[in-house]
């Protein structure tokens, strides 16, 4: 029979104990099985005080003997191939080993949900001094790229943390470098896990763990510090202090190395290299940039993701891309998407075009679609109306391009609120400045707006209205009838120069007081150019019921109708107001007392008699 093996008795430690046999670890390599004892009190699980004790050991034995241990990868392939027989290198790929354990406790226990937050911001530093000396002097990528992956896939929320990287590492130059090659990674990693689940249509399933992953990568890339003003810095704040960079080593040697006679030829040769050195880090960086977003942005993004992206790629993704242009294919396929997407994506498409010379030959056709009755009540409406105002500036606009949006915008006015009316004011007003070629648009006299109508326009027109076809009718009615499309989606088909824009003179009768007195104000601009400026559309854009209304109390009112009498009234209202009718008091008086006569009086009106009491009642 095989012998019974004894169950070991669990020994319980306290904090003196792991004291002393941290103490005994450091002082001996007598005492080196007491490192995989401390180990085993590195974990999500154990007593925060337990994990404390037993991390501020195990790094300051590890810290000092870093660079002397082989690599991971070599001590694996060595001790697999048994070609090393040394003890000493035995030894130490043992300790290379359990270091490489301790990296992977200490990251369990950052990326857990049990711990608190205080013992991660412990671990997650230990793990950081571990990358800053654990290659030699140099920047341990590996571990770094490690404790990436974990947070990117960790299951759970883990904002705290990319939140402690932002606020204490991501400052670091070199931190930030192998940021971007590590999202780069994880993207294209994910591109290619799609592309393989890809359905039989082609199209990649989005599970909802990959999601959670992309919302992730997205937030720590979104939190990494701009690159604002890099190539005015000289001076590079760097985590590891040595050879990230071809010419980093360089700028700490140019004060001791530069053997000229002339202080001022020296001092010119210092600051050449180092302004050398600089361009040379940020044409780097601008390239990880680049490669990261562009990787990320391939990936089907979660819909909540894919508009914050587009809000803010024009002020925080662009300017610092090596080619911006290469960002054209997303911005294009997010601008045919419609709907909010493209008003989203309208800012960077705007910008590319603008400043990048980007192409785009559909692009006013697009915007032009985008002007539905929804968009006033969108979200990010201001900015849209903003860019909508600086897409219409240009004075090599086609006037049926300029009419078409004017008419356009016109015809929207009757459908929403007084906050968007005054918005459609406001760009018509600028319109009219910008492109005197559509002022026709505003004083049409009859006959004008048909004077082109072709035959086959005319029959279809007579048939319509099924009227007699004596051209008198036929004109009598076409003087009546808007030529303008408003269902056609091409500008260029609209037919709005044969239109008018009736619409904005029946805004002079709004029920809203600040939309018929900006009416007003539009026509008087209108007759006096010289001394009128264009509108700043941005006044508008945010407009609303409650801003309106905040206004109108802010308004300091000179007359306010009042009910005053010289006299007692009689009467409810005039006889000359009301032509045949009577509200005399007296009359009321006397028929309170009969039914009969208050019967007759009320029926009198329905008998053509054009005369009504008014009855009081008390």
């Amino acid at each position: 029979m095989a012998p019974i093996a004894k169950k070991k008795k669990k020994v319980k430690y306290t904090l003196s104990d792991l004291k002393t046999l941290g103490h005994q670890l450091l002082t001996s390599r007598v005492h080196i099985n007491n490192l995989p004892l401390l180990l085993t009190f590195v974990s999500p699980t154990s007593h925060p005080q337990y994990v404390l004790e037993s991390l501020l050991s195990l790094q300051s034995f590890f810290t000092p003997i870093l660079a002397d241990l082989p690599p991971s990868s070599t001590s694996k392939s060595s001790i697999r191939n048994g070609s090393n027989h040394d003890p000493e290198f035995i030894y130490r790929t043992w300790l290379r080993s359990k270091f490489d354990e301790l990296v992977k406790l200490l990251i369990d226990v950052v990326v857990s949900p049990e711990p608190e937050d205080t013992l991660k911001e412990v671990a997650l530093d230990s793990i950081m001094e571990f990358v800053k000396v654990g290659n030699g002097g140099r920047f341990h990528s590996a571990i770094y790229h490690k404790l990436l992956h974990n947070i990117v896939y960790c299951p759970t929320p883990t904002s705290v943390l990319v939140d402690l990287l932002t606020s204490k590492y991501f400052k670091y130059i070199d931190v930030r470098y192998f940021t971007y090659i590590s999202l780069e990674k994880f993207a294209r990693t994910l591109e290619a896990k799609y592309i393989t689940d890809a359905d039989g249509n082609g199209q990649s399933l989005l599970s909802s763990s990959m999601e959670h992953v992309t919302q992730n990568i997205y937030y720590v890339i979104s939190h990494l510090p701009s690159l604002e003003g890099w190539d005015e810095i000289s001076d590079f704040d760097m985590w590891s202090r040595s050879g990230l960079f071809s010419k980093e080593s360089d700028l700490k040697e140019l004060s001791e190395d530069v053997k000229a006679e002339d202080n001022q030829l020296k001092m010119k040769k210092k600051n050449n290299d180092i302004s050398s050195a600089v361009h040379n880090i940020a044409k780097k960086m601008k390239l990880k940039f680049t490669k990261a977003w562009t990787s990320y942005l391939r990936l089907p993004l979660p819909l909540g993701v894919y508009k914050e992206v587009l809000v803010n790629l024009h002020q925080a993704v662009i300017p610092y891309f090596s080619n911006p242009i290469l960002l054209c294919d997303f911005l294009t396929r997010s601008y045919d998407i419609g709907g909010v997407v493209s008003v989203m994506a309208l800012s960077s498409l705007y910008l590319l075009m603008t400043q990048y010379g980007l192409e785009y030959p559909n692009f006013y056709e697009k915007l032009y679609a985008l002007l539905v009755p929804s968009i006033f009540m969108a979200k990010h409406r201001a900015k849209f109306f903003q860019l909508l105002d600086s897409c219409l500036k240009s004075p090599l606009l086609p006037a049926y391009l300029a009419a078409s949006f004017a008419k356009k915008l016109s015809r929207l006015s009757l459908s929403v609120s007084p906050s968007g009316a005054l918005v459609i004011v406001a760009l018509i007003h600028n319109l009219l400045r910008r492109h005197p070629s559509i002022n026709c648009l505003v004083h049409r006299e009859d006959g004008d707006e048909h004077g082109n109508d072709d035959p086959e326009t005319e029959k279809v027109m007579v048939d319509t209205v099924n009227i007699s076809g004596t051209s008198r009718d036929i004109e009598s009615w076409k003087s009546c009838i808007d030529l303008f499309n408003n269902n056609e989606t091409n500008p260029m088909k609209s037919s709005a120069m044969r239109s008018s824009l009736w619409e904005i003179d029946t805004l002079r009768h709004h029920y809203c007081p600040p939309v018929s007195r900006f009416v007003l104000s539009l026509e008087n601009d209108l007759t006096i150019r010289a001394k009128t400026t264009e509108i700043a559309v941005k006044d508008f854009c945010s407009g609303s019921y409650a801003t309106i209304f905040g206004e109108e109390m802010k308004r300091r009112v000179k007359q306010v109708p009042l009910a005053f009498y010289k006299a007692t009234p009689t009467s409810l209202f005039s006889e000359s107001e009301f032509a045949g009718w009577t509200f005399k008091y007296e009359d009321s008086l006397e028929i309170i007392g009969g039914s009969k006569e208050v019967t007759r009086n009320l029926c009198d009106h329905d008998n053509g008699s054009a005369k009504r009491q008014r009855i009081d009642s008390n």
